[in-house]
């Protein structure tokens, strides 16, 4: 197929009179610029840009957004979260899985996501005892992620332990718990999917010894192809001050000590480091996964993200808990607690550029790394996974091509998105997606089930 754009984002920035070819394997054939619409191609109707990966997503928290939100006698923060969260996983089964990881997919697609890197931890039944199929909720994923369309990358989560050191693993964690040899088992049996990437996680420091650590890694490498390799790091201060009573080291500088971290790394969050952490870790070519939706609504902290990119760091975006599945809206927030923080505007914009543009790109750029899939551009050869964003929108409506992103991200727009195609078929039309009314039911039905 052919697909026509009057304004496209391609990677030297916006052109226009754009022509797209997009072949029968879902790559760009072809991308030609300045030239009137083929006949036979279709027309975007608004501005054309790649679409966004999401590095970072536990599926399953898309059900408690909301339901955190009581404060105790003597306040509330990330520790007493999780609690509440371990509370509520108890009643979650393969049905209710797969019908709030559809939900969500559905909603990360209709924002402007077009992949999505799942942390899934979630293994075993309510009794901590693996299922008769042992892949079961791995394959809910799958087939939340095939029922929308949305691009996966599966990231299954080992998780060992409940804080430095070893400590024995808490009952409320029994769900997530495996040693090496079952894990390993898991992910071997996870065979490869068409348009899948498959990696694998060490939840985080706390969770997982570093000789297992190193297992895992071995893994990867000789295994997996080189797939990602994703972990937690860094996220709170309590985490932080563990670590060092643990190691004599902080979470991000024992990594880097312990560790072969490289561009297959995506560190996820990394909040709380020392400017040295931060020039080491940019220096290995990892990307950092920040989700700033969430790490607001948990208290995490403010990464410090002018001075990562000033040291030639990788940045994605990702979800996590899903109180926000609006990739504008988490843009708006990387830069905006920035200036919450040194009361500067535009703080991540180059000199004279689009600050908008600018953490666009570098977002694409990071996720496409995060997620090892070949997108993050429009460009022959990468998959076209791509977004007509909505002219229609009075956030949007009279913006020239160079000022959009700025507008998307920096405006009061709400319907940002019109059009979305991943791998080259459109999943989201004019808003929409084919099967929404069937999959929201669905969901409905799952939450009146959990919250019964």
């Amino acid at each position: 197929m052919k697909l026509f754009a009057r304004d496209a984002l391609l990677p030297k920035g916006w052109a226009h009179d754009v022509v797209v070819e997009v072949g029968a394997d879902g790559s760009i054939a072809a991308v030609d610029v300045a030239l009137a619409a083929p006949v036979d191609a279709e027309r975007a109707q608004g501005p054309l840009v790649p679409g966004m990966p999401n590095v970072h997503s536990h599926a399953f928290q898309r059900a408690l957004a909301g339901l955190t939100e009581r404060g105790g006698p003597s306040g509330d923060n990330f520790w007493a979260w999780r609690r509440q969260m371990y509370r509520f996983l108890e009643r979650i089964g393969p049905e209710e899985q797969e019908a709030v990881a559809t939900q969500l997919y559905l909603e990360l697609l209709k924002g402007g996501y077009t992949g999505v890197g799942e942390f899934h931890y979630l293994h075993h039944d309510p009794a901590g005892r693996p299922y008769a199929n042992p892949l079961e909720m791995a394959e809910r994923i799958r087939a939340a992620a095939a029922a929308t369309g949305i691009g996966l990358t599966l990231l299954p989560v080992f998780y060992a332990h409940s804080d430095f050191g070893g400590a024995p693993p808490l009952p409320t964690q029994r769900r997530f718990i495996h040693d090496t040899d079952a894990f390993l088992r898991l992910v071997a049996a996870l065979a490869h999917t068409e348009g899948e990437r498959l990696g694998i996680a060490p939840h985080s420091l706390r969770a997982v010894l570093p000789g297992e650590l190193a297992e895992l890694i071995a893994f990867a490498r000789t295994e997996l192809a080189g797939g990602p390799i994703h972990i937690h790091v860094a996220e709170q201060r309590g985490e932080v001050e563990a670590c060092v009573l643990w190691s004599g080291a902080r979470p991000v500088e024992w990594l880097l000590a312990n560790a072969p971290v490289d561009p297959h790394w995506c560190i996820v969050h990394a909040t709380h480091m020392t400017p040295e952490e931060t020039r080491k870790l940019a220096a290995t070519g990892a990307v950092v996964g920040l989700c700033p939706s969430t790490e607001a609504d948990l208290g995490d902290g403010v990464f410090p993200t002018g001075t990562f990119l000033a040291a030639g760091g990788h940045l994605g975006i990702g979800g996590d808990s899903h109180v926000g599945v609006d990739p504008f809206l988490e843009l708006r927030l990387v830069e905006t607690v920035q200036r919450l923080t040194l009361q500067q505007r535009n703080v991540l914009a180059r000199d004279g550029e689009s600050n908008g543009l600018t953490l666009y790109q570098t977002a694409l750029a990071g996720g496409a790394r995060a997620l090892a899939r070949p997108v993050g551009a429009i460009a022959p050869g990468l998959r076209a996974d791509l977004l007509v964003l909505n002219g229609d929108d009075p956030a949007l409506t009279g913006h020239a091509a160079q000022d959009v992103l700025d507008a998307a991200i920096f405006g009061p727009g709400r319907n940002i998105v019109r059009d979305v195609m991943v791998a080259g078929r459109w999943v989201i039309g004019e808003g929409h997606h084919a099967d929404e009314e069937a999959i929201l039911v669905r969901y409905r039905q799952a939450l009146k089930r959990l919250f019964a």
